[in-house]
């Protein structure tokens, strides 16, 4: 139950104090559970009970430190759960509300949300640079240092407070494990597909990188009715995920003739590819799929250090589209609800991507898994 205004209630946090630790992390543990302080909401703030969590690569990438974010954080993105209070004045949100958190906040003024991108949101990736709620608060604090928060979710807790612009309503009978799953893997991939992509019935799509996200994506282009549907991915494991959720083929990237082994089955070259590995050589690979007229699209998230170098003049004479997409190029308030519906129908049947479901002490282990390659998607799912 909420403290009272006065006081901070306590909740367990996955706390990390400091990035690229060594592997495997079931040894160096950078990420502690710990016991932390939590603010009331405060105006356009709501307290949830977070209920389940998945453990995607955005966060690996941090802990890894790919993506350098200000210490000590408060892990995590991806997650579900119900709203137990709401901060003082209107709210559009009320206690006993199904909610998915979203890791790109909208404030609905600036320039992309003006133009119907809220997932390009100004006001928010200033905050989650900052460590900060979008209504530019800091709710959390450990032994009296105040933590910041990751992409203002901070998902890996009993109890997160989250700006109302951070959660998506969602129909109470959809299962929250499931639901946890629509707050990024399936925004990210399917969103890829069908909002940046724009696939359409009867084209060709090949997927690359067969992770969560990847794997999404595939179900996306799958319900969608792509002609050919393929996947690529180094791991055989995913590869037979892949054959086992719709794929009509799938190929090894690391064999040198993989390329010219999709473009001869599809006749030039795919209508869309689509890279969601978050690693420059899918992303080369992707755009070779490609063919003349198509469409790459990339939802990866490489180290900002790494550069895509291409060709310049394949983009003229071949007349690719090439893409960028962050959180599927989503409308969160008009997606979730969508995929949500679609899921529940069995056109996106993400359950089969979760591979494993462990407690919150576990998790430095799910990490280990996720880096080696072990895991699809793993949820973390809280006591009721």
């Amino acid at each position: 139950m909420p403290a009272d205004r006065e006081d901070r209630m306590k909740t367990r946090i996955a706390l990390l104090r400091e990035m690229g630790a060594p592997r495997p992390y079931t040894d160096s543990r950078p990420i502690q559970i710990v016991e932390a302080e939590l603010a009331p909401p405060g105006p356009g703030e709501l307290l949830v009970r977070i209920a389940a969590a998945g453990i995607c690569h955005s966060d690996l990438s941090v802990v890894n430190a790919d993506r350098p974010r200000g210490m000590p954080l408060a892990l995590g993105h991806e997650a579900a759960g119900v709203v137990v209070e709401t901060g003082p004045g209107p709210a559009r949100f009320q206690p006993g509300d199904h909610v998915v958190l979203v890791f790109a906040p909208s404030c609905g003024h600036c320039a992309p949300c003006a133009e119907g991108r809220p997932a390009l949101c100004e006001p928010a990736a200033g905050a989650a640079v900052e460590g900060r709620l979008l209504t530019g608060s800091k709710a959390i604090s450990h032994q009296g240092t105040v933590v910041n928060h990751h992409v203002g979710v901070s998902a890996f807790s009993d109890h997160v407070v989250v700006a109302e612009g951070s959660c998506v309503k969602i129909d109470p009978e959809i299962p929250l494990d499931r639901a946890a799953l629509l707050g990024c893997a399936v925004l990210t991939g399917v969103g890829a597909v069908l909002n940046t992509g724009g696939l359409r019935m009867g084209q060709s799509c090949a997927i690359v990188g067969l992770g969560g996200v990847g794997l999404a994506g595939l179900l996306g282009a799958h319900a969608a009715g792509a002609r050919v549907l393929i996947g690529v991915d180094p791991s055989a494991e995913k590869r037979a995920a892949a054959l086992d959720l719709g794929a009509h083929h799938v190929f090894d990237p690391t064999d040198p003739e993989s390329v010219a082994e999709i473009r001869a089955l599809t006749g030039g070259g795919v209508d869309l590819a689509v890279e969601l590995a978050g690693a420059v050589p899918a992303l080369v690979t992707a755009y070779g799929l490609t063919r003349r007229g198509g469409t790459c699209v990339t939802a990866g998230l490489p180290n900002p250090t790494e550069k895509l170098v291409i060709p310049a003049v394949s983009l003229t004479a071949n007349e690719v589209t090439l893409r960028g997409s962050y959180m599927g190029s989503c409308v969160p308030i008009r997606d979730i609800p969508r995929f949500a519906q679609m899921m529940m129908q069995g056109q996106l049947p993400i359950e089969k991507l979760v591979t494993h479901r462990l407690p919150l002490e576990e998790i430095n282990a799910g990490f280990e898994r996720l880096a080696a390659g072990l895991a699809i998607r793993q949820v973390i799912v809280f006591d009721s």
